[in-house]
């Protein structure tokens, strides 16, 4: 899938979640930290991948993603695994213990929660791909849906981007519009205080 079809998963699944799960007492600055936090997990897999968009945005971008891709094996192995989901989560609550201090008002959990929501959507979106997700790792078998791969999508070919990103976004709208009113009210609850 391409990086915004994962971004477009990451934020889906997240609203799903929180409809099925709404969580009753967050700040809104959980909430935007949530929603950072979900988006940077929606792409943190593809940090195997040298010619991925967070690579791009770094100085030395080449040089360092080659050296991190080779380190975890090539793109879809380790960080496409419910062994490297493993350990994308401890990392990413890693790194929210060492920001708590300059972020008093944020509960880390939820947030945490929003990043391995991210990581897994990525990786059930990239199951429907031809080339699979070695979900079992270190068992080198790649997994995929449909199980015939001849019927899986094609990243960035017209499936991806004429059905599966326009119905992640239609999905998102419908979720907003059933949903208004709560939005509405913690919106005004949060920022008109």
């Amino acid at each position: 899938m391409t990086g915004r079809t994962h971004d477009a998963a990451a934020i889906t699944l997240l609203g799903i979640i929180l409809v099925a799960h709404p969580l009753t007492n967050i700040t809104l600055a959980t909430a935007v930290v949530g929603f950072i936090a979900n988006q940077i997990g929606g792409i943190a897999p593809d940090i195997d991948q040298p010619t991925a968009p967070f690579w791009r945005n770094l100085p030395a971008e080449g040089l360092l993603g080659k050296f991190v891709g080779k380190l975890l094996g090539g793109h879809r192995f380790l960080t496409h695994s419910l062994l490297g989901a493993g350990l994308l989560a401890y990392a990413g609550h890693w790194l929210l213990v060492v920001l708590q201090p300059i972020m008093p008002r944020v509960d880390i959990n939820a947030v945490w929660w929003a990043f391995v929501i991210g990581v897994a959507s990525h990786l059930i979106m990239d199951t429907f791909t031809k080339e699979g997700v070695p979900w079992l790792l270190p068992i080198p078998v790649k997994f995929g849906f449909p199980p015939v791969k001849a019927l899986r999508i094609t990243t960035g070919k017209i499936v991806e981007v004429a059905l599966i990103f326009p119905g992640l976004i239609l999905l998102d709208i419908y979720l907003v519009a059933t949903h208004y009113n709560a939005i509405v009210s913690f919106i005004h609850t949060h920022v008109g205080s």
